[in-house]
């Protein structure tokens, strides 16, 4: 069975690589050196500065592995430059709540970059794959527990 690609935007994959960047070589040695310091304080069996460190140490390593495996089945999604007016995965866009007369603006990204509070909503959301394929002018309707959203694609940003 293949691995599912992780979809990530050329931003999205820029953070997380400076991430892994800054585990490997910055906080690895930081967590070393607390470490070495912890141990030098004596018995290793009521330490709790020794065992905050290797917690911490862990927990480092586990994001470090969960970050390469990312890494390593990543497809990276070109911005929306092709001037299609068709949205897509990178695109930002304003769309209007016909119900409450809101105009709301999102980025479509994959879903390892979603974060609704920053305006990033992923592909897989309902939302999202509503979008997805909509031009501008274009009314969405998406499926939620209290009933359908409408949705009207004002403008593509990008």
């Amino acid at each position: 069975m293949e691995e599912q690609k992780t979809v990530l935007t050329a931003e999205g994959l820029k953070k997380y690589e400076d991430e892994l960047e800054y585990l490997k070589v910055t906080k690895r040695r930081e967590i070393a050196e607390a470490i070495k310091e912890a141990r030098a304080q004596g018995d290793l069996s009521e330490n709790a500065e020794y065992q905050a460190a290797k917690d911490e140490q862990r927990k480092m390593e586990a994001r470090i592995e969960e970050l390469e495996k990312i890494l390593t089945n990543v497809e990276v999604v070109e911005d929306n430059d092709d001037n299609s007016g068709v949205i897509r995965l990178g695109s930002k866009v304003k769309i209007k709540d016909i119900e409450f007369d809101e105009v709301l603006e999102y980025r479509i990204v994959g879903s390892n970059e979603a974060n609704t509070d920053a305006g990033q909503i992923s592909n897989e959301s309902p939302l999202g794959r509503a979008l997805i394929g909509a031009k501008k002018g274009k009314t969405v309707e998406v499926q939620a527990p209290m009933g359908v959203i409408k949705y009207k694609v004002m403008e593509i940003i990008k």
